[in-house]
């Protein structure tokens, strides 16, 4: 028998689509009120993990893409397809779906 080797998962997304890892907010408590992990919103900000190489228009020109690998950005509340790479959850999302860099 043949021993399998845990690897990690590379991704390349295609397109104008980006891999996005959710980036998780510090909670605070006011008034003393806890409130459940069930009950929290999701993350609206994240890192770029990877990204495609851009969209293709009707001329068959590619447009490049606006953002790059380590950018912090901000996202709309539902947006992307969650996926779980190596135990981690992340998105795959098209850039239109970005609504904004953060620049710290």
């Amino acid at each position: 028998m043949a021993e399998a080797t845990l690897t990690k998962v590379q991704i390349q997304p295609l397109g104008d689509r980006v891999l996005v890892r959710p980036v998780e907010q510090k909670e605070v408590k006011k008034s003393g009120i806890i409130i459940p992990d069930t009950a929290k919103e999701k993350p609206q900000e994240g890192e770029i993990i990877a990204a495609g190489k851009g969209k293709v228009n009707d001329e068959g020109k590619v447009i490049p893409i606006e953002v790059k690998k380590g950018d912090r950005i901000l996202f709309g509340k539902y947006s992307g397809t969650e996926i779980e790479i190596d135990g981690q959850e992340h998105l795959i999302m098209h850039q239109e779906d970005i609504l904004g860099i953060l620049h710290k």
